[in-house]
């Protein structure tokens, strides 16, 4: 990017609340199911019908509210946000403007070894509109309203970032927060995590903000790189030729990789907000805030300096091992259940599972191999029943099927050998069978020590104890 200018990136970012039903009403929030057969009469606007307020949404609002150190208002109001789309039932949108429901908070990210603070102005609670559907309709619109009236909370920084990477390391923060939280399941391909990004340049230097354009409904974190950085080089390359950044909402294309203008951005009070007048003030009380601040899990920063104190890991193990809370409660149970040390039951964890499991698209609630069986084979390596060369056999028949570690270990014979009489008789052979490369040891030639051991295990299928090998080898060596 262009050294003369400075980016400003501020995100707004809906978080789908995990809740059984919607918001105002008892309909079911489930994906997947046929279009507008959970869309009842109040999510439809019917004549007659009043919005009843989901207490779960609520208490899912403040415990978001605590994690990020905000202020919880004692009193927020909803709102009509008037405004007129095919998805849109009721002809308005209720949301909440002036008096939203968490207040000023913050959240912390890492980027190139470097943490940054970026304030979060407020987040408020929202009801989500349908959705309009374009594909198969030919020259025509469907309208789906199942979504119409799922809970949102809407999550808005500050204009604290000043490049792509440090947007993408919010809100993949932001992200993992409330997926810890057990508030929002994440799925950013069905829409429950979506990100809209103010996107402005002003010359370096400079401090009044530059105009900016607002890049809707990005949802991979992939794309919101991409969206962000082709909008930068967009404004700069705008500016420089003589012309005007307009304040305006774009798309992003992702096959295109550019952001098209989608319409010129409305005014806030174009959209004529006032209190919703069927909907009674939100009244939070310090017993309620009490009750729930009880109930925070231990947030995912505060997890990952206890693994650090308390495992010994190292930090990029303790991130890794801390980005989800599934992934953190696998550890922790394999390190109690095998009692072996935390460190090779992070590094097991880190490497291998973690790795069969990208391969195979699956994150840890998914693992073909539980805790239970993974504990199992580091019980074996650790009480030199096996080896670890042999435990990455053994995780490969575990990934397979269903059968335990020491269901494998006996039943393909993989038992490490530790009689030192069979592993003195093997290696008493490999010597007299290998004068040319003892006399190469013997004359200071240590890295032959390697084809000896090599010479060993492959003799003995793997099976003999690498420390007795090594202890008696270097004995008979002398």
């Amino acid at each position: 990017m262009n050294s003369q200018w400075e980016t400003v990136i501020g995100l707004e970012i809906h978080a789908q609340l995990a809740t059984q039903s919607k918001i105002f009403s008892g309909a079911s929030t489930a994906y997947g199911a046929e279009p507008n057969t959970q869309a009842c009469a109040v999510d439809l606007g019917l004549p007659g019908v009043l919005p009843v307020l989901n207490e779960e949404a609520v208490h899912m609002a403040v415990i978001f509210g605590m994690a990020i150190e905000a202020h919880i208002a004692p009193y927020s109001v909803f709102a009509r946000k008037n405004y007129f789309y095919p998805d849109l039932p009721k002809g308005y949108q209720i949301s909440q403007m002036e008096l939203p429901i968490v207040g000023v908070g913050h959240l912390d990210i890492d980027v190139d070894g470097v943490t940054k603070r970026i304030g979060i102005t407020r987040a408020h609670l929202e009801e989500d509109a349908g959705k309009s559907l374009h594909a198969n309709f030919h020259g025509l619109t469907g309208i789906d309203l199942n979504r119409a009236g799922t809970p949102l909370l809407e999550i808005v920084s500050e204009p604290d970032m000043r490049s792509a990477k440090e947007a993408v390391a919010y809100m993949r923060k932001l992200h993992e927060l409330v997926r810890y939280l057990g508030i929002c399941d994440g799925n950013m391909q069905e829409g429950s995590f979506r990100c809209d990004a103010n996107v402005s340049v002003r010359p370096k230097g400079q401090k009044e903000f530059g105009i900016r354009a607002e890049i809707k409904n990005i949802n991979s974190f992939k794309f919101v790189e991409k969206a962000i950085n082709h909008e930068i080089e967009r404004q700069i390359e705008l500016i420089e030729s003589g012309g005007t950044v307009v304040q305006e909402t774009r798309l992003y294309d992702a096959d295109k990789d550019e952001t098209r203008s989608m319409r010129s951005k409305e005014e806030a009070n174009d959209y004529r907000y006032f209190p919703d007048p069927d909907l009674l003030p939100v009244l939070i009380d310090e017993v309620f805030k009490a009750q729930i601040k009880a109930q925070l899990p231990e947030l995912p920063q505060a997890k990952k300096q206890r693994f650090k104190a308390d495992y010994n890991l190292d930090d990029e193990s303790a991130t890794i091992l801390t980005s989800s809370r599934q992934l953190a409660d696998y550890f922790e149970t394999v390190v109690k259940e095998s009692g072996s040390e935390a460190r090779i039951c992070a590094n097991w964890i880190t490497g291998d599972l973690l790795a069969a499991l990208n391969k195979a698209d699956l994150d840890i609630s998914g693992s073909p191999v539980s805790h239970e069986r993974l504990a199992g084979l580091l019980k074996r390596i650790s009480d030199d029943t096996i080896s670890g060369k042999i435990g990455k056999q053994v995780f490969e028949e575990l990934w397979q099927g269903t059968a335990t570690a020491d269901e494998i270990i006996e039943a393909k014979g993989l038992k490490q050998i530790t009689d030192t009489g069979a592993i003195e008789a093997i290696i008493d052979k490999i010597i007299a069978d290998n004068p040319g490369q003892v006399e190469q040891y013997r004359s200071g030639k240590d890295k032959v020590f390697g084809f000896f051991v090599g010479q060993v295990m492959k003799e003995m299928q793997g099976k003999a104890n690498p420390g007795e090998v090594n202890k008696m080898l270097k004995d008979k060596l002398k």
